[in-house]
Order: C-alpha cells, then structure tokens, then sequence
C-alpha cells in the first residue's frame, strides 16, 4: 500500500507595497504646481489640459483637484471652472494662529510617539534642510518640507491634529513662496526646520516644542513684513 504523500503548500506571496495612486500623484503635482507658482493665484485650470500636461486621466485630475479645493488652493465655481485661489495677507495670519498650537502639539507629539525607523528619517529630513540652506535651493527645500510634513503627521499618531494640518500647510508654502525673496531669509528658514527635524528625531518634546516657536515667530514677522514689502 503506497503512503499517503501530504501536499507541501506553497509560501503566500508577500503582497508588495502599494504605490502612490493616480490620485496622489495627480495632487502632488498639481499642488506643487501651484505652490511654486507654475498656476499662479487667479488662474483658471482645466481638468482637460492638466490631464494632458501630465499624462494622468481626467478622474484623477478632479479628484486630485476636489483635494485641493478643501485645502483652499482652488476654488471650484460651477459653470464658471476652476479658479487658482488668491493670497490674502490677513487670512494668512488667522491661519498662523491655528498653525501654532496644532504643529506645537505635532512637534511635541512626534518626538515622543515616533518610532526608531522615524527618528533616523527625521535625522536624514534635517540633514536636507541643511543642504537645501547651503545652496539656497527653494524648491528642494519645498519638497523637503513636504516629507517633513507628512512624517511629522504620521510620527504624531493623532489623526485630528494631522487633519487640521493638511488644510494648513499648502496655502503657508505657497504664501511663503510668493514673497520670501522679497522678506524673508530661505536658508535660515531651512536651519530651523532641521533643528526641530533634530530634535524630533532625538526624542526630545520640549526642544521640539522650542524649535517650532522660534520658527513660527519668524514666519508670523516674514508674513506681517510681506505687506510693507509690497
């Protein structure tokens, strides 16, 4: 009588790591589209012509732009089209007074939540900021602060505070943007985020809490200085 043989079962396949979506990568375009001006404020888009530019079908491209549309970059006005949204100076200030408390909050959080994979990344994020200050490159020193943005949410594991800051941090760059060659300093600017990027990756929450007011305080006199720079 021949021995039953057991099936040997085959090793799951590991599911590979997702990548960004259509959708994602239609916004991260189009946001940094509009953050370095490429759309400049009170220009009017369209979902055809962006779809064609960058090569990403029409549906992504309006749910990419609905994104941006609840982060107040565009203004979505039916039967007229898509409006670049315009810069206002004192909507801008009201804006910093939130920006404070929730990226204090943020700041402070991720230095004690963040894991030892996260730290290494944030140590690695403050060391670009450097780079990015020693050239006075603005536009790597954008992307930067995007990753740096994004961690600092996930490293904080609180999904309220990381929703406030996403409808914050767009219109702050692309603020930022339009008038720092006029009032403000760029590579200070990056040396402060590399110090709270430091202290975040060293888990240490009061010189995180530190770092981020200094640089918030330089932000608020940059954005009261752009109305005496125009």
């Amino acid at each position: 009588m021949t021995p039953h043989k057991t099936a040997r079962r085959k090793p799951p396949r590991r599911a590979r790591a997702p990548g960004p979506s259509l959708t994602d990568r239609a916004y991260r375009d189009l946001e940094e589209m509009i953050v370095t001006l490429h759309l400049p404020p009170g220009s009017a888009v369209s979902e055809t012509v962006l779809s064609q530019s960058l090569g990403i079908g029409r549906t992504p491209i309006r749910e990419a732009l609905q994104r941006l549309a609840r982060e107040r970059l565009v203004n979505i006005l039916p039967r007229r089209g898509i409006i670049v949204s315009e810069i206002n100076v004192k909507s801008q200030l009201r804006l910093l007074e939130v920006r404070r408390e929730v990226e204090r909050l943020v700041a402070k959080s991720a230095a004690r939540r963040a894991t030892p994979e996260e730290r290494g990344q944030f140590i690695e994020l403050a060391r670009r900021f450097e780079k990015s200050a020693k050239t006075n490159d603005d536009v790597a020193f954008m992307r930067v602060d995007r990753e740096f943005n994004e961690l600092s949410a996930a490293a904080a594991r609180n999904e309220f505070a990381a929703g406030a800051m996403s409808l914050m941090h767009s219109l702050s760059r692309r603020f930022w943007y339009i008038h720092y060659k006029q009032a403000a300093d760029m590579p200070l600017t990056a040396k402060l985020h590399a110090d709270i990027a430091r202290s975040i990756g060293a888990g240490d929450e009061t010189a995180a809490g530190k770092a981020m007011d200094k640089l918030l305080d330089l932000v608020a006199q940059f954005t009261r200085d752009t109305v005496t720079a125009d």
